[in-house]
């Protein structure tokens, strides 16, 4: 791609040498003056990694993964392993991308590309950016391997080395830093274009990761200085000592051209430029100039080439600054203006009367253009009308009268007084009596005054009578305000048996006797007899029962018969099983004391794995070694094969009774993709599909790509065309696809020619206006669509940022957009 750049000049030795069929050169920038770019490469600009055009590079693309090494990307993202995590070199990109290459374990090739219209033998300067991705203090540290870059340019051929250079060692560093490198070479006869080759000189590992950037092709020529008969580059005036008149000279250095051919330009801003007709000497007589004008010369060494814009050179810049002189300012009546070309302005001079002083506050003071003289106005503010315990003073600071004083507090009430407050004594008056305090009180009671109810309160209550025993009485003594309790509790019989007890009845008021002897324990066993004891007040059983046999087989169990008082022994040995599956066998447990059946059944498993396309139907056939087999499927089935028509895990068992195979199908089921969303993102269409997989994209349903983004694409209705890789059903959407460019490039090579919005078929209603930076309306269209040239009033405008105000069904955008020449 071809785009203008800002011109970087370096100082650097420039060492070259010449033989007879290959320039070798050592790296460095143009000492001279340069053309503009022919070729610049600064990988575009987008969030999505992108591949390099096939023949690129011999790296492999790491497609979304992290580049390891040996692996390359195109991205606007570094954010990998411990590398710096910093955007491309390209100034003002917004979301710019660069090449980033994690190196091979073998040094060699990883990057080329061929330059193509130059001129025959012109000298052009080769330059790129290089950033070393691993920090000095990151996993590799001081140990990481350097990044060592060689470049080469070749001839067309691919047989003739022209130039070469390298980098050296590009050891790590605290924060990224991108360093610009350059390689100046000559074409020879009869070439027109180049090869770029970059080498990596260094074997991969722990560090050696570089990303590249700004990779620019100009010419380069001699060093070109622009003077006047005064020895001067440039010249400033007012327009009061125009016109201007001179004769100003090219001087080259002669370190580059054997010979030089001119054609002298002059520019209105520094920007856009025009040939001066007849005017290819190596000096330029300039006549009655009345505004700036900036000149320069078109330079090239052969005078065929001065019309090819790739073989050129410029000088530098002579400027005839003319500053406008401003009109006469509009005075005050007490200034007077004279004009200095010196400083091509005018001079004021005079002084406004002073401002009249110790006014009142409520005074103001105007200045009257008409008399040329200050006015005093204003009254003082009125005194307010205040209370009997208020002051007024008028404060001159604030210019307002200040109220002081407080009305008395009234004073703290009993709940019976009130308060009224006499404006003629300027006081509180307090009247009423408390309510009398109530007689006759039980010995119990006492009274409190309420103040909330403002009443007295009787409070007390009688003690409560204690509870009594059936043998006590209670009377109320008034004297002590006390109950008085008053009888005794009847004797405890004595002389009762271990089983007897004592328990006195409240209801009758006596004690009463209760128990029972204990009665001879019964069923008793074989071998027991009882005795009751006295002390325990129980009957007590001896005896002791005989004891089990022992040695018993699994089968056999004791059980002790009370009538004979002796042990049975009963059971029988279980049968051994009959009815065995081939592969089985049999064994006695005596821990169970059962017959164990032993054997597995030999299987067979095998799997399967299959993919099925959404929609399709397939055949599962179960292939066997078996004899005689019988098929079951996990689905019912039992024949041979089953078609199917949905993905899934698809299982057979195959036998013939004795020997078993299983086999597990392990079906994937490719669906057809669908569209999630299609979306505009500057000139590109990018497409989200729902699911993830191999999917392949196309805007014509003949070209697929497996890039989901289409790039440089004008406005317009596409039809977006998406389809797996495995499948052949295709999902198709329609997308309205509508963006404003970013910039524009009027030169008539059919590419970016005009600032272009194909608005007819989106939008019911439309308005379009660009200005330039100042706000001067250079172009307007309503309910159209829009091809704008670049010009105004016929001229062509110079390389600048212009804004635009754009409405659409009523919304409103605002922005900017670059034109360039």
């Amino acid at each position: 791609m071809k785009k203008n750049v800002l011109d970087f000049k370096t100082l650097f030795i420039l060492c070259i040498s010449f033989v007879t069929i290959e320039m070798q050169a050592q790296l460095g920038f143009c000492q001279g003056n340069s053309g503009d770019p022919i070729f610049v490469e600064d990988f575009g600009v987008g969030l999505n990694d992108t591949p390099l055009p096939p023949g690129t590079t011999t790296y492999n693309y790491a497609n979304g993964q992290p580049p390891n090494d040996g692996l390359y990307t195109v991205t606007s993202n570094t954010n990998y392993f411990d590398w710096f995590f910093t955007g491309d070199h390209t100034p003002n990109d917004t979301h710019g991308r660069m090449l980033i290459v994690n190196s091979s374990f073998s040094p060699g090739e990883f990057y080329r590309t061929t330059i193509t219209g130059l001129c025959e033998n012109t000298t052009y300067e080769f330059s790129s950016w290089l950033l070393n991705l691993s920090p000095l203090n990151g996993y590799c540290g001081a140990g990481a391997i350097p990044v060592n870059v060689s470049f080469e340019i070749w001839d067309s051929t691919d047989s003739n080395l022209l130039a070469s250079g390298s980098t050296g060692n590009i050891t790590g560093t605290l924060a990224p830093i991108w360093d610009q490198f350059a390689l100046v070479f000559q074409t020879i006869p009869s070439q027109t274009s180049v090869i770029l080759k970059m080498i990596n000189n260094s074997s991969g590992g722990c560090g050696n990761d570089v990303a590249i950037d700004d990779i620019v092709f100009k010419s380069c020529g001699d060093e070109i200085t622009i003077a006047d008969t005064g020895n001067n580059n440039s010249v400033s005036f007012c327009s009061t000592q125009a016109p201007f008149s001179d004769t100003i000279f090219a001087q080259p250095d002669n370190i580059v051209f054997s010979s030089h051919f001119y054609q002298w330009q002059s520019s209105n801003d520094g920007l856009n430029w025009v040939d001066i007709p007849g005017e290819t000497m190596a000096n330029l007589t300039i006549n009655n100039i009345t505004t700036t004008t900036f000149f320069r010369a078109k330079v090239a060494e052969f005078p065929i080439n001065l019309d090819n814009e790739d073989c050129i050179t410029f000088s530098d810049i002579y400027e005839v600054n003319i500053t406008q002189a401003p009109t006469q300012p509009v005075l005050e009546c007490w200034q007077t203006a004279l004009f200095d070309d010196n400083i091509c302005n005018w001079v004021i001079t005079g002084t406004q009367p002073t401002a009249p002083t110790n006014l009142e506050c409520w005074e103001i003071a105007t200045f009257n253009n008409a008399t040329c003289s200050w006015e005093v106005t204003g009254n003082q503010p009125t005194q307010p009308i205040i209370e009997c315990w208020e002051s007024a003073t008028f404060n001159d600071t604030t210019c307002i009268w200040e109220v002081t004083g407080n009305q008395p507090m009234q004073p703290a009430l009993e709940c019976w007084e009130t308060a009224v407050f006499d404006n003629a004594l300027c006081d509180w008056t307090i009247t009423g009596t408390q309510p009398a305090s109530p007689t006759g009180l039980a010995c119990w009671e006492s009274t409190i005054f309420n103040n909330s109810t403002c009443s007295w309160e009787i409070i007390g209550t009688q003690p409560a009578q204690p509870t009594i025993a059936c043998w006590e009485t209670v009377t109320f003594n008034t004297t002590t305000c006390a109950w008085d309790v008053t009888g005794t509790e009847p004797t405890v019989p004595t002389g009762l048996a271990c089983w007897e007890m004592a328990t006195f009845n409240t209801v009758n008021c006596s004690w009463e006797v209760s128990g029972t002897a204990p009665e001879p324990p019964t069923n008793l066993a074989c071998w027991e007899t009882t005795l009751f004891n006295e002390v325990t007040c129980s009957w007590e059983i001896s005896g002791t029962q005989p004891e089990a046999p022992i040695n018993l087989d699994c089968w056999e169990t004791a059980t002790f018969n009370d009538a004979t008082c002796l042990w049975e022994i009963i059971g029988v040995a279980p049968e051994e099983p009959m009815d065995l599956q081939c592969w089985q066998s049999t064994q006695f447990n005596l821990t169970t004391c059962q017959w164990g059946i032993i054997g597995t059944q030999p299987i067979e498993t095998r799997d399967a794995f299959l993919t099925l396309c959404e929609d399709e139907l397939i055949t599962l056939i179960a292939t066997t070694s078996i004899s005689n087999p019988v098929y079951q499927w996990n689905s019912g089935e039992t024949t041979p094969s089953i078609d199917i028509s949905a993905g899934g895990v698809y299982a057979v068992e195959v036998t013939d009774g004795c020997a078993t195979e299983i086999i597990t199908f392990n079906v994937t089921e490719i669906e057809n993709p669908i569209i999630e969303n299609i979306t505009t993102l500057g000139s590109s269409i990018i497409i989200n599909t729902v699911d993830t997989g191999a999917i392949q994209y196309s805007i014509d349903g003949i070209n697929y790509q497996l890039s989901n983004t289409f790039s440089n694409l004008p406005s317009g209705l596409y039809t977006i065309y998406v389809k797996s890789t495995q499948c052949n059903t295709i999902t198709i959407q329609e997308h309205a696809h509508f963006y404003i460019p970013k910039f524009m490039t009027p030169n008539d090579d059919g590419k970016n020619d005009f600032f272009s919005l194909n608005l007819d078929p989106f939008f019911t209603s439309s308005e379009v206006y660009i200005f330039d930076r100042y706000g001067k309306l250079l172009f307007s269209a309503t309910n159209r669509n829009v091809n704008w040239d670049g010009t105004f009033n016929g001229q062509d405008l110079p390389t600048s940022d212009y804004w635009y105000r754009i409405v659409l069904d009523g919304k409103e955008l605002k922005g900017h957009f670059t034109l360039k020449r």
